[in-house]
């Protein structure tokens, strides 16, 4: 503190300068904890949006890459209905479509088949009906939908043929990918465009 003289009748008086003290903070003082420094709050940053490139394959909504002969892939509950409505796969599909047809199935629906034990043994056989040509599945999981539904979001070559709601439900979002099913002890298809002369329903 800086100290200042005064003579008062042969008296020397001091006196503080209050002004001038410098002040100390104490080392408890709640201002140092670092929780209670008020930082600068940080702009939330923006969001990255992905968007799903589209698809070379599509002119607009017009699929480009389906046409003679057609890849058809099979769903399990597509065999189930045909075997009730005793429908010939390969038949019926080109009766359906005036033109050849491959039908595929996937790792992940012969599995399925296999599950649901000896009550459809009739289905797997005709699941293994060596003009069914198979796919390898490579993804992870087992899940028969996922695995249709990824394979014709990276290929648009393909026909799902389903009778599953809810899989043509999650069809329908993707574009210029047809649905075949079984309507009326027939098949019948949907989404087709009518440049390939498929039947109206």
């Amino acid at each position: 503190a800086v100290v200042s003289t005064q003579s008062t009748g042969g008296k020397v008086r001091k006196t503080k300068k209050f002004g001038a003290v410098k002040r100390m903070i104490q080392a408890n003082d709640p201002r140092l904890n670092k929780n209670a420094v008020t930082e600068k709050k940080k702009e939330p940053a923006e969001e990255v949006r992905h968007v799903a490139k589209p698809s070379s394959a599509l002119f607009f909504k017009f699929n480009t890459q389906l046409g003679p002969p057609y890849h058809v892939l099979i769903d399990t509950n597509f065999i189930n209905f045909s075997i009730r409505n005793k429908l010939d796969i390969y038949s019926s599909m080109m009766d359906c479509l005036y033109a050849k047809c491959t039908p595929y199935i996937t790792d992940c629906v012969m599995g399925e088949l296999e599950k649901l034990g000896a009550k459809y043994r009739v289905a797997v056989r005709i699941a293994k009906d060596p003009r069914i040509e198979r796919l390898i599945c490579t993804h992870k999981g087992t899940y028969a939908d996922d695995c249709l539904v990824q394979r014709v979001t990276e290929h648009k070559c393909y026909i799902v043929a389903t009778n599953d709601k809810d899989l043509r439900r999650r069809v329908r979002k993707i574009p210029g990918v047809p649905i075949m099913y079984v309507q009326q002890k027939r098949y019948s298809i949907e989404r087709m465009p009518d440049a390939f002369g498929a039947p109206r329903t």
